[in-house]
């Protein structure tokens, strides 16, 4: 990995868009801690120090991790990349239950660029409702566990000024990731999420150190380091694996041409669905969370507070694993289609070894999907709960960076960004590759 940057370096090209990347990166980290304005900065952090050390901050941490901790800063990033995530599930989703959005992505560049322009729409509508939401809570105290006093008025026009901001950031946001996509290295929105999770790491291990004066300090920031490094290798193991099922294409003719007598196959990732049951799964323990602290007198309230609040908690952990497996299979189901795949097999003349034509192309391709599923849906619930174990053996819960989504996310876009330069790389150097 190193030498492709390296060799990317000596290529003028490549310098200019890995320089272009670092720059916008810097702006994105610049705006995610400056506040909005109408902000008293002083009790911000008085109130951020109570949510991040406190029984509930696990309720926005999801958000606060595509942000960089944006959010809690009330910064004028503070939605950081969610909404554009949020969007682009859901647009994602969508294409399979309405007939128009499937067909526009069978259009090509045509409709995926339609679908894109849909994406940036609601993007800022989730945007404006995620930045009212934020704010009155803010202001009414519950965004930081009773803490009031974070803003210096409370007259609707500095808060609007305020959502408005937080909704042009947004807006900035993805209007930098799409720069990077055109004009830097890999996809602007993986990379500038990769920058925002990042960026919190030496941060959370030397606190782990400082949490533990003396030697036993020491020895816990290496045993901290040692099973990260041991849990990235072991999600750089199961992120490359994959099933390849072999397909033969029968020789044609087609005008004076003799095509096809070739052979590939279809690969098939253990992680079909990469980290988006993790995300799904985190919003849906979001949801009672959420009731329960609008509606703190309620008996089925107090039960959440007591079970699912709680990260080490048994009850959340099973309901979080449950969760992330059933969340892996509906996404395979969506995203997947072994009806279509077959079809345009059969369409060009395509078969696999031993396996007829048709339905039992279909059946079969099925079931190695979801055998595939199932050891797949498995390792993402063990990744997931890493955070958990840690606060067992170390007792550095929410302090431990290498688990659950971030390390998923991180180590995705680490591997895609390094063959994207590699693959470019290929294009300037392709004689010297052959030798």
């Amino acid at each position: 990995m190193l030498s492709a940057f390296a060799n990317a370096f000596r290529t003028p090209d490549l310098r200019k868009k890995i320089l272009f990347t670092l720059m916008i990166l810097a702006i994105f980290r610049l705006g995610s801690v400056i506040p909005v304005p109408n902000v008293n900065i002083q009790r911000i952090d008085e109130c951020r120090q109570l949510v991040e050390t406190g029984e509930q901050a696990g309720l926005y941490s999801m958000i606060n991790l595509f942000s960089g901790g944006a959010l809690l800063q009330l910064a004028i990033f503070a939605l950081g990349i969610m909404p554009y995530i949020t969007a682009s599930i859901i647009l994602q989703l969508l294409t399979v239950v309405i007939p128009r959005l499937e067909a526009l992505k069978k259009e090509g560049a045509s409709g995926t660029a339609k679908i894109t322009q849909y994406t940036r729409y609601l993007t800022l509508v989730l945007a404006v409702l995620n930045a009212t939401a934020f704010v009155t809570m803010a202001v009414q105290g519950q965004l930081f566990q009773g803490c009031t006093g974070v803003v210096h008025s409370e007259e609707i026009f500095p808060i609007v000024v305020m959502i408005l901001t937080m909704v042009a950031g947004t807006a900035v946001i993805m209007w930098m990731g799409e720069l990077i996509t055109e004009r830097g290295v890999g996809n602007g929105m993986s990379v500038m999420i990769f920058t925002q999770i990042a960026a919190s790491f030496p941060t959370t291990l030397w606190g782990i150190k400082v949490a533990r004066p003396g030697a036993n300090g020491w020895f816990v920031f290496g045993m901290v380091i040692a099973i990260g490094l041991l849990v990235m290798l072991a999600v750089i193991f199961v992120e490359q694996a994959q099933r390849r099922i072999p397909v033969q294409y029968a020789k044609r003719m087609v005008g004076r041409r003799l095509l096809g007598g070739t052979t590939t196959y279809i690969p098939l990732k253990v992680n079909q669905s990469g980290v988006i049951p993790v995300i799904f799964a985190s919003s849906m323990m979001y949801l009672p969370v959420l009731y329960s602290t609008f509606r703190p007198e309620r008996p089925e309230s107090r039960w959440i507070a007591a079970n699912l609040v709680r990260g080490d908690h048994w009850i959340y952990n099973v309901v979080f694993f449950a969760l992330i497996i059933f969340f892996c299979y509906f996404y395979v189901a969506i995203t997947f289609n072994p009806v279509e795949i077959s079809d345009n097999m059969k369409k060009y003349g395509g078969f696999i070894p031993g396996i007829r034509a048709g339905k039992p192309t279909e059946d079969y391709l099925a079931f190695v999907l979801s055998r595939l599923t199932a050891p797949g849906s498995l390792y993402l619930g063990v990744i997931s709960l890493i955070p958990t174990l840690a606060f067992i053996l170390i007792n550095a819960q929410g302090q431990f960076p290498f688990g659950g989504t971030s390390l998923l996310i991180v180590v995705g876009v680490a591997l895609d960004t390094v063959k994207q330069i590699e693959s470019q790389l290929q294009q300037r150097n392709y004689e010297g590759f052959l030798k």
